[in-house]
């Protein structure tokens, strides 16, 4: 008999990569977890913010970093500013830096759900991929008679399917969560 442990693990992994992904878009909402994309250029190389800050949410509407080296302060300004598909703008004040996050638009909602179903394009195509790979090990498997591989490759598009509808129903709680006022 096939087995899709393996598969599944994969296509988990995808599933973990994608929410990880949607904690970064913006709801409105401060939440530290929107600057871990952002790479500051410290001590002659590009390291993530959580290396050279430490983020926190003094509230809904304020992040608040705090450097460990205060020489740090203006590159991590610099690479906030430079991030256009966050459209923040921090202020320092020498030994802290404020970033208010400003109220969404109806338009930049909907920029951040077509931005977020970019994502969902792109872990549905991981997923595919997981499911190709494991098609191709089901046809060269020799030792399998032609009706195992077939429960085989439904098995497979079964656990494919399911993962997708994962995708799916975590997008749509992010993009009602994005589009709510």
């Amino acid at each position: 008999m096939f087995d899709t442990k393996e598969d599944r693990k994969k296509m988990e992994s995808v599933i973990e990569r994608f929410k990880d992904e949607m904690k970064k878009a913006r709801t409105g909402r401060a939440h530290p977890d929107m600057l871990s994309g952002i790479k500051v250029e410290a001590y002659g190389q590009f390291m993530p913010l959580n290396q050279v800050a430490n983020v926190t949410a003094a509230d809904a509407t304020l992040l608040v970093i705090t450097p460990f080296d205060p020489s740090t302060i203006q590159a991590i300004t610099t690479a906030i500013r430079a991030d256009q598909a966050l459209g923040l703008n921090p202020a320092d004040d020498g030994r802290v830096i404020r970033v208010p996050i400003p109220a969404l638009t109806e338009e930049r909602r909907k920029e951040i759900v077509k931005t977020a179903s970019a994502k969902v394009e792109e872990a549905k195509v991981a997923i595919r991929n997981v499911r190709e790979d494991a098609r191709k090990a089901v046809k060269i498997a020799a030792e399998m008679s032609e009706d195992v591989k077939k429960r085989a490759e439904k098995e497979i598009d079964d656990l494919t399917k399911e993962f997708n509808d994962k995708i799916d129903a975590e997008f749509k709680t992010k993009s009602d969560e994005i589009m709510k006022i």
